[in-house]
């Protein structure tokens, strides 16, 4: 927030490039160079997690 910038000292801010914005569209466009694309997804390919997840049995759980 504008209002929080009043805490940071002046040699600190002088030293970076604020863009205060309202909306994480415009975070994204300021902070990337380029808009990224999407990958295209290859024929065929699964939408599982690369790594699978182990079940889970009930001696695994642990209670707090």
């Amino acid at each position: 927030n504008v209002k929080d910038l009043a805490e940071i000292p002046d040699n600190v801010k002088n030293r970076l490039e604020i863009v205060p914005v309202k909306w994480i569209d415009r975070v994204l466009e300021v902070a990337l160079e380029r808009e990224p694309t999407p990958l295209a997804e290859a024929e065929g390919a699964s939408r599982e997690a690369a790594v699978p997840v182990p079940p889970v049995s009930g001696a695994d759980v642990v209670t707090h």
